[in-house]
């Protein structure tokens, strides 16, 4: 069976790692292609370095653009590389407009789609990501579902049971595969003059967070307000996307707030696990602290990672600043026991092995 593991973004290059590791291991005939769609690749090459990744045999070069150039952009060179490679199946993994292109792509040519990462949703219609994730799930042959919540989910939207496989989540093989490589190799905290569990640390990146004014104020100005109340410095690696509407608004970044430019994998591994609390808009680094056993706080009104919430490991803040400032207090208080409901850490494994299965019949 040859296997075409379609990526754009660095968060999927993260939760792919463990399944095209296993994929040199095992020997099995795969290729990677990766549109780019975040375009930055030297950051892109640090991470396939990071995890000890092949070089992609594809770089789709897509770059930015509006949701509808950058589909249709990436519709093309997908469709272009597949008729030429001719695989038996496609995965993608999450919710990015590389999953939707690549889905599509595959399923016009009869050629069989894995979504990794299916069930998921944060039933908010605005995100780009929901229509992503619906689409992609609707059209899969095998879905990759993370917990039983989300298989449930797939199954009340009238998607046949026998397409769909619980496996956990392949972040959590990520991270402990990669959690006692980033505390040995990253120097990051000695760099940064940070200890452990004496500060806080951010990520913001979320279209409906950082393209509007009064919210990403809004946002901004909670994070004075944390500052301001408990005098413990908050690292924040700027995500490009959020620098520009930064510059864009006019806004300032508030005292006690130190930027630093976008980490590798295991530098940003090793300054989550030893943060006080993470404050974030992503659905992977929710998981990632839920895994890490890190108080975090969702600067979102909704999540598709409803398994955070009810384990306790994670709250939602929205923009509002005082109830930011009131959901770390929370957080802060609560206790770091709770049980992480994502998988083993063996989920590429179930995934190879139910691929390989279908393929004998």
């Amino acid at each position: 069976m040859k296997i075409a593991v379609i990526l754009g973004t660095r968060p999927e290059i993260i939760k792919m790692s463990s399944l095209i590791r296993l994929g040199q291991r095992k020997k099995i005939d795969y290729f990677i292609i990766h549109t780019n769609q975040h375009y930055s690749y030297n950051l892109d090459k640090i991470f396939f370095k990071e995890l000890n990744l092949p070089s992609p045999k594809y770089n789709l070069k897509v770059g930015s653009g509006t949701h509808g150039k950058q589909t249709g952009k990436m519709l093309i060179k997908i469709e272009e590389v597949l008729l030429k490679e001719k695989p038996d199946i496609v995965l993608v993994e999450g919710d990015t407009t590389t999953v939707l292109a690549g889905g599509l792509a595959a399923e016009k040519l009869h050629i069989k789609v894995g979504h990794i990462e299916a069930g998921l949703r944060s039933y908010f219609r605005e995100m780009p990501e929901e229509i992503n994730r619906i689409l992609v799930d609707h059209l899969s042959d095998f879905l990759f579902a993370p917990t039983k919540l989300a298989k449930d989910i797939l199954i009340k939207e009238g998607i046949p049971k026998e397409k769909i496989f619980i496996t956990g989540n392949t972040i959590v093989d990520a991270v402990l595969e990669n959690l006692k490589i980033s505390q040995k190799k990253s120097k990051i905290l000695e760099e940064l003059k940070l200890k452990k569990n004496h500060y806080f640390l951010v990520t913001l990146h979320r279209q409906e967070n950082v393209d509007f004014k009064e919210r990403l104020k809004n946002i901004l100005k909670g994070l004075e307000l944390i500052f301001n109340k408990l005098s413990l410095p908050i690292i924040y690696p700027l995500h490009p996307r959020t620098k520009k509407m930064i510059k864009t608004f006019n806004l300032k970044i508030p005292q006690g707030v130190k930027i630093i430019e976008p980490l590798g994998f295991l530098d940003f591994l090793k300054l989550e696990a030893n943060a006080l609390l993470v404050l974030t808009d992503s659905g992977g680094v929710q998981e990632e602290t839920c895994i890490l056993k890190v108080p975090c706080v969702t600067l979102r009104d909704n999540t598709e990672r409803p398994e955070t919430l009810k384990v306790k490991s994670n709250i939602l803040a929205g923009s509002n600043p005082q109830k930011i400032v009131k959901s770390v207090k929370k957080m802060l208080n609560s206790k770091r026991e709770w049980k992480n409901p994502f998988g083993d850490g063996k989920s590429g494994r179930k995934i190879l092995n139910i691929i390989q299965k279908y393929e004998k019949g």
